[in-house]
């Protein structure tokens, strides 16, 4: 097929890594948004959804050209929405061209009426008829500026719409629309369904099967693909919203451990249509999710038994190992084909002993530790750093879709435990230095509202630095995460640099407050609560 030359504003199908080509539009990219480097590529708007992301000119096929072709390979409820968006799309754009060529007819006609008026009766009178033209046209022009002007006024349109209708476009050139607001996006209509693509030849990215998949979930895969070169692939779904309409799995879901991180998980999960069966340490704390439609476990074991993929969630490295381990554990119940993912922050060596076991008896194994606090574990915001079997990354799609923004997935067992003990040491750190900052402004006698403020107007400006901040001003400490899992997440990832020699001097000093705060019984309070540790 000979390449096609596509421009702005022209309808197209754009396939982004693994997920399935999908109708969109190629508009303006906002002014901040740098072009990424390297090929040729458009930045496309998508249909039926708040989608957007630079593709590839290759991974891109003309609407029209195609459409026949990939109605028939996709079949999907979502994927129907966003062709009928389209046509919507198309239909609402076809009329406003119909209004416009009715405009200028009943100029012609008008034009024509006062030409036939003035029509002279004698060839002498040709120059008169050419004088008498110029001045029809520009009293015709001047009309158009009055109508534009008087349903203007009528409308109160702003003086920029009004300029803009005013302005006349070339034709066959597309509208300079930046910001599109044109394209209509369904807020019920937040999801892909894939389909077959084999009939439809696009220029391959990657070996990666495709999947159902949900554009609102940013999805990375970031395992070693190419051992000899240690290059990294990476394919990600870039968008701007997050948690849409997903089709849960049909697979039945387990559950163990409803601490402030896992009960925000399984709410999720049930909100999002999953099957899901839990269990805690403290039976108290399921009554709440069978009353939303839990099924409830009774032991580890039970529940990794009757389920086909069962994730956990618990505090550290002992209990993990216990949970597994113990008396009717995880390991009781698993069979060939059982799927455990292990969502706890624990060392890299823990999840390694876990994975062991867990393969030995016939299951598959994924660490999967989550990034986020309780809020954000109740919004589905949390980040997802998964590694060991893809096949079961791959089937845990819809959970982690409805558990958080994003998923990525490392590779082997391990890199996940590694990478989220160096997030949780960044933060630790930089909360023990918000603390230290402070306190040292109260004792030189700076207000910390102030510094607050300061700092919300400069680079370090975050959600996170404004609620730490808060909580401290306002001596509110009600967990969002607690100050005990901080220190031991920074005591794991000064042990990981021991392993392999490299310094973590801000780590280690962070970790002595945080020590200091536990012994002021902080333990069981915010991370925040650092702060305590620099007043006593």
């Amino acid at each position: 097929m000979a390449a096609v030359s596509l421009r702005l504003g022209d309808l197209v199908w754009g396939k982004l890594g693994r997920y399935p080509p999908w109708p969109g539009k190629i508009v303006n990219p906002p002014k901040d948004l740098k072009k990424p480097r390297g090929k040729k590529c458009f930045f496309v708007k998508f249909f039926g959804t708040e989608d957007h992301a630079w593709i590839k000119v290759e991974q891109l096929k003309p609407y029209h050209a195609h459409k026949e072709e990939m109605i028939k390979i996709n079949k999907g409820k979502r994927f129907q929405q966003a062709v009928d968006a389209v046509e919507e799309f198309l239909r609402r754009a076809k009329g406003k061209d119909q209004t416009s060529s009715h405009n200028s007819a009943d100029d012609k006609n008008r034009r024509n009426s006062s030409e036939e008026r003035s029509r002279p009766n004698s060839g002498d009178e040709k120059r008169k008829l050419s004088l008498s033209e110029g001045k029809v046209k520009k009293n015709v022009g001047e009309g158009k500026k009055r109508v534009s002007s008087g349903s203007s006024e009528r409308g109160s349109k702003s003086p920029l719409k009004r300029a803009q209708e005013q302005s006349p476009r070339k034709r066959g050139r597309p509208p300079k629309d930046e910001k599109d607001l044109t394209i209509p996006e369904s807020s019920t209509v937040k999801g892909m369904m894939a389909g077959p693509m084999a009939a439809f030849k696009w220029q391959p990215t990657a070996s990666e099967p495709v999947k159902d998949a949900d554009p609102h979930f940013h999805h990375f895969l970031l395992s070693q693909t190419e051992k000899e070169t240690g290059s990294t692939s990476i394919q990600a779904a870039d968008s701007t919203a997050v948690n849409g309409s997903i089709t849960p799995t049909d697979k039945k879901i387990g559950f163990l451990g409803l601490g402030l991180m896992g009960s925000g998980i399984v709410s999720n999960l049930l909100k999002m249509g999953h099957t899901v069966t839990v269990w805690n340490r403290t039976a108290e704390k399921c009554d709440l999710f069978i009353q939303e439609g839990a099924r409830l476990g009774r032991t580890p074991a039970e529940v990794v038994s009757t389920c086909d993929i069962t994730f956990a969630c618990v505090s550290d490295p002992k209990a993990a190992k216990d949970l597994v381990l113990g008396p009717s554990g995880v390991l009781q119940g698993i069979r060939p084909g059982k799927c455990y993912v292990d969502m706890s922050t624990v060392d890299a060596d823990t999840v390694a002993e876990l994975a062991q076991v867990i393969v030995s008896r016939g299951g598959r194994f994924l660490e999967a530790p989550v990034s986020g606090n309780q809020q954000l574990s109740n919004d589905g915001m949390l980040v997802i750093l998964a590694a060991g079997d893809r096949g079961l990354y791959e089937d845990c799609s819809s959970c982690f879709q409805a558990m958080g923004k994003t998923s990525f997935f490392l590779g082997e067992v391990g890199n996940a435990a590694k990478m989220m003990l160096i997030v949780n040491m960044v933060q630790g750190s930089f909360m023990a230095t918000i603390a230290e900052g402070l306190t040292l402004a109260q004792v030189t006698g700076q207000s910390q509202q102030t510094l607050l403020d300061i700092l919300n107007q400069g680079q370090l400006a975050s959600i996170f630095l404004d609620q730490k901040c808060q909580n401290i001003l306002q001596g509110n400490f009600k967990p969002d995460f607690y100050l005990k899992y901080i220190q031991k997440d920074l005591r794991l990832a000064i042990a990981l640099g021991d392993a392999v020699n490299h310094p973590t001097p801000m780590a280690a000093a962070a970790n002595e407050v945080y020590k200091r705060a536990k012994a002021l019984d902080q333990s069981d309070n915010d991370m925040s609560a650092v702060y305590r540790a620099y007043i006593h």
